[in-house]
């Protein structure tokens, strides 16, 4: 049997019309593959089938099964939406990770001591960026290749390049 892991891909928004549709904030890069008519959702760890799909001036609007009208659809505002994906999974682009591959990496500097550990992978509007616990604190890293050249997934790692400041404090290097 496969392991699976459930994932965040959604959280609900507004209600939309009369009959029971939602907004999503959505929370995956994949969408197309998370949000498909008739395939569950978890919500609160219970599956719900998802009714209807569709995208409306750039919002994605979804209808469950059993909500029916907006009164319904209100009572669900806030609510997280998730889905339950095989743990080896891997997104369809290379050199892509989904952000439960890198949360809990170590972290080495460029001469392979290790320094730390991925505590979070924020989205930002310029870039992608690693949260690095580290003893003195938390760093931030740009997660672009000539900052972190190495990602090994089967060894548990990355690797920062050798930029003074990157994981430590200027005066401390």
């Amino acid at each position: 049997m496969t392991q699976t892991e459930d994932v965040l891909i959604g959280t609900i928004g507004r209600a939309h019309g009369l009959r029971g549709e939602v907004s999503v904030r959505v929370r995956t890069d994949e969408p197309e593959l998370r949000f498909v008519a008739g395939e569950p959702v978890l919500i609160g760890g219970a599956p719900r089938v998802l009714d209807a799909v569709r995208w409306h001036s750039g919002t994605l609007l979804i209808r469950l099964a059993g909500v029916s009208d907006r009164t319904a659809a209100e009572a669900l505002a806030g609510t997280d939406l998730w889905a339950r994906v095989p743990a080896d999974a891997l997104p369809t682009e290379d050199d892509a990770y989904y952000d439960r591959q890198l949360i809990g990496l170590r972290v080495l500097d460029a001469a392979g001591a290790e320094v730390g550990a991925v505590a979070d992978v924020l989205h930002l509007p310029s870039q992608d960026v690693l949260a690095v616990r580290t003893p003195a604190g938390e760093r931030l890293v740009p997660f672009v290749t000539e900052l972190v050249p190495v990602v090994d997934l089967e060894r548990g790692l990355v690797q920062v390049a050798e930029v003074p400041g990157l994981l430590t404090d200027l005066e401390e290097a």
